[in-house]
């Protein structure tokens, strides 16, 4: 392919996969973790919501407007109220603070810079394939990045995933130089010091960026290993100055991390990280993670309407994702097998190997070792997909291959990509959790002129969550909504909700948002200030939370 054709072609690629990440940017519902990035980003905290008093739409959208403040208030914040580093909330800020003349609502500003930060891991990925195999493996990653659902998922998460997206593609690419210089008896210091101010960084955006960089040191540590027993074995002065370089470079991560240790290790003490904990026991707690990196995987590919849907649809779109990533494995697995046996190319693939296994291993270590389920969740596979994009990439487009193993595979992952794209940016797929906008729409459906939503909370998450759900449903001008708290029992929950502050305008309807609260302990009769509600036994719903409504 020609420099221009080539030049035109990665054009088209970048203008696509930033067309599917600003897609209907600011279309879905916000949802916790996305309130969670709001209050810091805007300058807020949680001392900023209205507590223990009913309010509407005009005081959320002051909570909701930007505040300019500096980074290291930001920090004091997320430290005390969060379980995040804080550099990703601060750059947010100064984005959000750059992007104040435009005329966009604060959710598409909000999102903005992760689509973008995506936009820039497209281009990471050209690079890496391109220095690691060639050219046209780097429009091949590129490719795969562009149009992969769960890249777009992320990407329109007003959260801290595609940024290390980023920066981790730009750490393997230091990583890839730093094997082509040891096999080529050479030490960069620019590489060097390069790919620790990335890992270094890294650490500050998300913690999950310190198993991605411990997999990094671990790969060197193989590639050195093998490169000093292979037959281009270096001379020991040259093994020594590597095993030095790779030691400085451990130390001076170390101590950028410093700073922030304290905090980090309090972090990993706190409540919040307690929903990771396995929901199963036996062998169902042996088997269940192992399924969920596996649909993990999946995801990364293709992703159909499988959640909330009617079993005519779940089970048609299941069969064809589980069909279409067994041919895609294949597909890849055969073009690894060719690049692992090619020369050229033997080394860096490798490298990526070792990268993905390395992760995986801590991966599993956390969950059966510490009781960490990081495998509930698709999106923290965000750490490693980088490398397992580039991979994909690059198998697909082998230089020693016929035209029709090239093409065929990547135009199929193409069209699934984009299909399955359609899906997450219209909210068919990779839905947002405890789906906001389809419990304000539940509640809307039966709601009244006036209205009172309820909300019980106990810690600084259920606040978020209260405020994912307000969002929405505050748009009715004529609903209010209350966050009442409550310690151990439902008790004084029901007793608080009897104060002028709460229940004062006589609604007609009340509705009760209560998580850990089963059906039969909501009362028959709930007492307001100037009115009593009775149960409607019709109007309980669970969606993710229990929601139950009363007549007034």
């Amino acid at each position: 392919m020609k420099a221009f054709s080539h030049s035109l072609v990665l054009l088209g690629v970048v203008l696509l996969g930033t067309t599917l990440r600003f897609w209907n940017l600011d279309a879905k519902s916000v949802w916790m973790d996305e309130v969670i990035t709001a209050l810091f980003s805007l300058g807020r905290s949680y001392l900023d919501v209205p507590l223990e008093v009913a309010f509407s739409r005009s005081a959320l959208d002051q909570l909701f407007t930007f505040q300019p403040t500096t980074c290291a208030a930001i920090a004091q914040t997320v430290s005390t109220q969060s379980v995040h580093p804080p550099l990703f909330f601060c750059w947010l800020h100064d984005w959000l603070n750059w992007l104040q003349p435009v005329n966009q609502s604060w959710v598409w500003k909000l999102r903005a810079l992760p689509a973008l930060a995506g936009v820039g891991s497209i281009l990471a990925i050209y690079y890496l394939n391109r220095i690691a195999f060639s050219r046209q493996a780097g429009l091949a990653g590129a490719i795969v990045m562009a149009v992969s659902p769960f890249a777009v998922y992320l990407s329109q998460e007003a959260r801290h995933y595609t940024i290390p997206m980023l920066l981790l593609s730009l750490a393997l690419v230091g990583t890839t130089r730093i094997q082509q210089d040891l096999r080529q008896q050479r030490l960069q210091p620019g590489v060097w010091f390069g790919w620790v101010a990335i890992n270094s960084v890294g650490f500050y955006v998300h913690y999950f960026f310190i198993l991605a960089t411990i997999a990094q040191v671990l790969t060197i540590v193989v590639l050195q290993l093998r490169i000093q027993t292979s037959n281009f074995k270096p001379p020991l002065s040259f093994r020594r100055r590597a095993w030095l370089a790779l030691l400085l470079a451990l130390g001076g991560i170390g101590l950028t991390y410093l700073p922030w240790m304290p905090t980090f290790l309090s972090h990993l003490r706190r409540p919040e990280t307690n929903w990771l904990e396995p929901t199963q026991s036996g062998l169902l707690a042996a088997i269940v993670p192992l399924s969920q990196l596996l649909a993990g995987w999946v995801l990364m590919t293709i992703a159909l309407p499988v959640e909330d849907q009617p079993l005519w649809v779940v089970i048609p779109a299941a069969v064809l994702m589980l069909l279409f990533s067994g041919w895609l494995a294949w597909r890849v697995l055969k073009g690894v097998k060719k690049l692992w046996q090619m020369p050229e190319t033997h080394w860096e693939t490798l490298t990526l190997i070792s990268f993905i296994g390395w992760v995986l291993v801590e991966f599993l270590a956390i969950v059966y070792l510490f009781h960490k389920d990081l495998t509930q969740v698709p999106r923290y596979n965000f750490i490693y997909y980088p490398a397992v994009c580039a991979l994909i990439g690059a198998s697909l487009w082998n230089r020693q291959s016929d035209q029709d193993f090239r093409l065929k595979p990547l135009v199929s992952l193409v069209l699934a990509g984009l299909i399955s794209c359609g899906f997450v940016v219209s909210d068919r797929a990779f839905l947002k959790p405890y789906q906001p906008q389809q419990v304000a729409n539940r509640m809307q459906s039966k709601m009244a002129e006036s209205t009172i939503v309820a909300m019980a909370y106990q810690d600084l998450q259920d606040i978020a969550l209260g405020l994912s759900f307000a969002l929405p449903l505050l748009e009715n001008s004529q609903t209010q909504f209350a966050f009442v708290g409550h310690l151990q029992s439902y008790d004084q929950f029901w007793k608080k909700l009897a104060r002028p502050a709460i229940g004062d305008s006589s609604p007609q309807i009340l509705w009760i948002i209560a998580p850990g609260l089963k059906e039969k302990d909501f009362p028959p009769q709930v007492s307001l200030s100037r009115s009593v509600c009775n149960r409607d036994p019709n109007q309980y719903y669970r969606l993710g939370v229990p929601l139950q409504g009363y007549r007034c």
